[in-house]
């Protein structure tokens, strides 16, 4: 009876033990990761490390073995556990070619460990509004503002620190697809349903990814062939009947994987609220297909690989109601604008770890976009080949110190034909074939010291590289982070950078206009340098977090071209201008999140962006000194439902100058303050997602935004005097299907 009693004790034991594992997880130093999370794949059990880095976690009725490893500031990894009771994980540091700082939970959060101020919006963010492509993505943060740069189409840029959306970076997985003709309707063209998460870096950025970035960087992940998602499908319609439909799926292959994704956007009815005769947003028709594969892991020795491919067609129909594509295109009677595009693109990156000190990345991408416009009576053709190169090496050095160099490679093709109707009775002057050819070769090297546990972080870091047309120049960018505690963190970071300009692909709207263009013979590469403070503290009280930050940046243009409507009555005159050119910001940004249910957050943002002339300050149009954001969640015990409600102040913007346009064709100098509501109601059951909402609850509207609507072919005609929403209210609503593996 006895020895009888010993073997059930010790199969009792054994069974006991073999339902849990226990281990630790730490960093490449060996020092231990305190709250990282661990949870089993394809469901919601798991938890979180101690002190300690040690965790202990049930694996009773789990059947996928593998566990899902994260910690912000590190690369996640999946963990396959066989038969092993303890587990020593090891994370890596998130490389600074990625820009980002991997997390999901907060679902929006500004990191720690990254000394680029860097705030993330996860995946689970982007599910509290509507977020049809990458430009609606930022309802529920503040630093960046999606801006109208053409009433008629709905194109739209990302601005960054109150400077036009060119001089910030917006990169897909790392790759800068959106660049010269891809500008205007890129970031449209990118489904939400596709995007797994963002990554914002104000100011100076790592020189590993060019010297472009002047306002920043936008660096948009998408989603993984190994998510946890196999199936995702979403439909979506709103109001104006414009409607949606997307499929991602994903496969694993013996050891690569896939992801497969279609969209398809479908035209709105007409409509025109204000009586202008013209359509309040334009009908728009888009397909496209992406496939990303991958293969093995780049946190372990040998090859690894990510290889996407997209293609993405394009049509877009605007202006007076009664126009007429197959009837009127290019017509001088009745006004229309058409967008026709087409793009291919291809992008990978690619790398060899020899070991743990010693690894090799190249990062590859090319695409071909060929484009068809009219603006009235304006033709406008582009074609542009973009491919770009960037192969560097990595080598770790005493165990926490990162030095990264190599060679890079741009290439761009674009070429612009403009042609006028027969009967052009403005006489404009800048019609013909525009050609710009560039190749830019460079190299670069970057550095990042950590001391005191990785509490000290600096990052030095000089590219060089020789412009066919305008020689060299030398971007030097420094970052430097400080956590003066486990909850108080300090940032400073300084650089420069410069950029060529693409003059009507980023500035549709002088081929919208009337004006005539004058365009100096020599137009010299912008140039600026950045300055920034950043400075976050986070609180953590029983059953509620807190996290404030505040930011300081001031970038002045060393050269600058922009249009300018001013000195010439019905022109546009393009020039160089190395006067003073300063913008100004600052922002405050507050989260608290209570019983992990109530997320409430609000950001105030201060703007002053102007230049001198002749000793005199001159503001720039179309930036709000005053805009506050502010953004309220709501999700109960039993998680089957959320309501999500975001508001938006902006305030007084100046305006272009009409003084010299007939009185009937004037508008104020500045416009007026106005408030956007949102508001969204999510419900879970099973596999579904229902979402509805409403934007733009309060039903603001710019009434007429268009100058001189009444004559379309006249002098005084003029699309870019947009300061506020011109669609009113909007009720949509779109369901969610989600099996997971």
């Amino acid at each position: 009876m006895k020895e009888l009693s010993i073997v059930l004790i010790l199969l009792l034991s054994t069974f006991g033990f073999s339902q849990t594992i226990e281990g630790k997880v730490v960093d490449t130093d060996n020092e231990p990761l305190f709250g990282a999370t661990l949870q089993w794949i394809g469901t919601s059990i798991g938890t979180t490390s101690g002190e300690q880095g040690q965790f202990s976690l049930s694996r009773k009725g789990i059947t996928d073995l593998r566990l899902i490893v994260r910690f912000v500031g590190y690369e996640t990894d999946t963990v396959k556990v066989d038969g092993q009771e303890k587990l020593a994980i090891i994370l890596t540091q998130v490389s600074l070619d990625k820009v980002i700082v991997k997390g999901d939970n907060p679902d929006t959060y500004i990191s720690k460990v990254n000394p680029i101020k860097t705030e993330v919006i996860t995946q689970m963010e982007l599910t509290k509004a509507a977020c049809c492509d990458l430009a609606g993505c930022f309802d529920t943060q503040g630093s960046v503002q999606s801006a109208t740069t053409n009433v008629v189409t709905n194109a739209k840029e990302l601005r960054l620190l109150g400077l036009s959306g060119v001089y910030n970076q917006v990169l897909l997985d790392g790759m800068p697809l959106i660049i010269g003709t891809t500008y205007t309707y890129g970031i449209s063209t990118v489904p939400g349903t596709l995007v797994d998460n963002i990554y914002i870096s104000k100011g100076a950025n790592s020189v590993l990814q060019g010297y472009e970035s002047i306002s920043g960087q936008i660096n948009v992940e998408l989603k993984e062939s190994d998510s946890d998602e196999k199936l995702l499908v979403n439909a979506y319609v709103n109001s104006f009947l414009e409607s949606q439909f997307n499929v991602n799926y994903t496969q694993k292959i013996k050891k690569w994987s896939t992801i497969l994704s279609a969209h398809t956007t479908q035209p709105a009815q007409k409509f025109d609220r204000d009586n202008d005769n013209f359509l309040d947003l334009p009908r728009l028709t888009r397909y496209s297909f992406y496939n990303k594969w991958k293969y093995g892991n780049q946190n372990e020795w040998g090859w690894n690989s990510r290889i996407g491919i997209r293609f993405v067609n394009e049509q877009r129909i605007g202006g007076q109601e009664t126009f007429n594509p197959k009837l009127d295109k290019g017509s001088s009677l009745i006004y229309g604008q058409t967008v026709n595009f087409s793009q291919p693109e291809i992008y990978t990156k690619t790398g060899y770890k020899l070991n743990d000190n010693h690894n090799f990345v190249l990062f590859a991408s090319a695409f071909y976009h060929n484009q068809s416009s009219y603006f009235g009576s304006t033709h406008y053709r582009a074609n542009q080949t973009n491919v770009y190169g960037n192969f560097q090496y990595e080598y770790t050095w005493k165990k926490k110190h990162y030095l990264k160099t190599g060679l890079s490679y741009r290439y761009m093709k674009l070429e612009e034909n403009i042609a006028f109707g027969n009967d052009d009775s403005l006489k404009r002057t800048y019609g013909g074939l525009h050609l710009k050819f560039e190749q830019v070769p460079g190299i670069f090297i970057e550095n990042t010291f950590n001391w005191k546990n990785r509490d000290l972080v600096l990052v030095i870091g000089v590219r060089g590289d020789y412009h066919n047309t305008f020689g060299f120049h030398a971007t030097p960018r420094a970052l430097f982070k400080y956590n003066i505690t486990k909850t108080t963190t300090a940032r400073v970071s300084a650089g420069t950078g410069w950029r060529t300009i693409n003059l009507f692909s980023e500035n549709s709207n002088l081929l919208a206009s009337s004006r005539d263009v004058i365009i100096s013979p020599e137009l010299k590469p912008e140039k600026a340098i950045n300055f920034g403070l950043n400075f976050t503290q986070e609180f953590s009280f029983k059953n509620c977090e807190l996290q404030i930050s505040a930011d300081y940046y001031l970038t002045q243009f060393f050269n600058q071209i922009f249009p300018d409507y001013f000195s010439v009555p019905n022109k546009a005159l393009i020039n160089n201008f190395t006067g003073r050119s300063i913008s100004s910001s600052f922002q405050f940004d507050f989260g608290l999140e209570l019983f992990k249910r109530i997320t409430i957050k609000a950001s105030y943002n201060y703007l002053d962006v102007y230049r001198v002339v002749n000793d005199n300050k001159v503001q720039l149009p179309f930036n709000a000194s005053h805009r506050v954001n502010a953004a309220f969640s709501f999700k109960p015990l039993n998680e089957r439902w959320h309501f999500d409600l975001n508001a938006h102040f902006i305030g007084r913007q100046l305006l272009a100058n009409t003084s010299s346009n007939p009185p009937e064709y004037q508008s104020p100098d500045s416009s007026r303050p106005y408030t956007i509501l949102n508001a969204q109601i999510t419900f879970s059951w099973k596999w579904f997602d229902f979402y509805g909402g409403c934007e733009n609850i309060l039903d603001f509207r710019q009434i007429r935004p268009i100058t001189a609507w009444q004559e379309p072919f006249s002098p005084y005609f003029d699309t870019s005097n947009v300061w506020g929403p011109t669609r009113g209210v909007e009720f949509y609503f779109g369901v969610r299907f989600k099996l997971k593996k």
